[in-house]
């Protein structure tokens, strides 16, 4: 099994758009009108949908809530999570957190609309940190954005 996509309700289309376009990088594959968006990464006909059917104008749900607490967006590698985050810092997003799990490399912010990223690329299985008896033994330690930032030198 592997989940397919993400569909967010958002409450300003165009803003959402440029998000996640302009600063996450995925490109536009359909439109509909300006109610809905679907983004991808490559090929696929979509990895995020965006929409104001119920949404249009509207609030984040307030702390305290159920619901989606993130969604994670996976990098095919460490330097395309280095250039996310070049974007991240160029365009003002403030980051929740950072975090490396062993297994992976982690990005946390919030969308506009406050959903919920997760940024990550995943370390090849050969390299994740294990017990001797095989199982994982993940862990959360500090990033070194520094170094993930080396992986994608800025443009002279």
């Amino acid at each position: 099994m592997r989940i397919g996509h993400v569909h967010l309700k958002v409450s300003d289309l165009e803003r959402s758009i440029a998000f996640y376009t302009g600063v996450l990088g995925l490109q536009i594959t359909q439109r509909l009108g300006r109610q809905a968006a679907f983004l991808a990464s490559g090929d696929y006909h979509h990895h995020i949908g965006l929409n104001t059917w119920e949404s249009e104008d509207g609030s984040p749900p307030p702390p305290g809530t159920t619901g989606l607490y993130h969604a994670a967006i996976l990098y095919d590698t460490r330097a395309e999570l280095g250039a996310a985050l070049r974007r991240l810092l160029a365009n003002g997003v403030s980051l929740d957190g950072a975090a490396d799990h062993g297994v992976s490399e982690a990005l946390y912010l919030h969308d506009p609309d406050g959903n919920g990223l997760e940024l990550y690329w995943d370390r090849p299985p050969s390299e994740w940190p294990r017990a001797a008896d095989g199982s994982l033994t993940m862990y959360t330690r500090r990033l070194d954005l520094e170094s993930l930032l080396a992986e994608f030198p800025a443009a002279s």
